[in-house]
């Protein structure tokens, strides 16, 4: 039935987005001239990808309700996309490059900057854990935790735009 998504190609379309998008922000990484065109590619991906999926399906229904669930499954493909890619390169980073030294710096000055802020003494216990490794992995992954929460809600709206734009609204010739 065209009003049926067609999910093997919409996640096709939707892996291949999220793939090019990954790799865009590992190579704007190093390469500062690609970051803007990495996070528009990021930011458009439902768009992107509601045009792949229309173009190997143009019999497709497309409304607001499948442009949603496509870009729901983007924001799936592009939380985990982004994550394995910068993951990795935090892996090649940091055990074949060496050269995460100044962010752990960084990250540690954040902390200690943090508990001087602090209204309430953390107790001696606690602090030793606030500075460890450990803690700014946790704060790491929570923020990559509401960054995919972003990207999930940014991708469905999208994805719903993207439906609505391609909607029809007559019979088709």
């Amino acid at each position: 039935s065209p009003r049926q998504v067609e999910w093997k190609t919409a996640i096709r379309c939707a892996a291949a987005v999220a793939a090019i998008g990954a790799l865009l922000s590992v190579v704007a990484m190093r390469v500062e001239v690609l970051s803007p065109i990495s996070l528009l590619w990021v930011m458009s991906a439902s768009l992107i990808t509601m045009g792949f999926y229309q173009k190997r399906r143009p019999a497709a229904w497309v409304d607001v309700r499948v442009g949603a669930r496509i870009g729901l499954v983007v924001g799936v493909c592009l939380a985990v996309g982004l994550g394995a890619a910068m993951a990795g390169w935090g892996l090649v980073a940091r055990f074949m490059l060496h050269s995460t030294g100044s962010f752990d710096a960084q990250m540690a000055a954040q902390v200690q900057q943090s508990i001087q802020k602090s209204a309430t003494p953390i107790p001696a216990d606690m602090l030793g854990f606030v500075k460890s490794p450990e803690f700014r992995a946790g704060i790491m992954l929570a923020g990559f935790a509401m960054v995919s929460a972003f990207l999930l809600a940014l991708s469905t709206l999208g994805g719903a735009f993207a439906g609505l734009l391609r909607m029809r609204r007559g019979p088709t010739a």
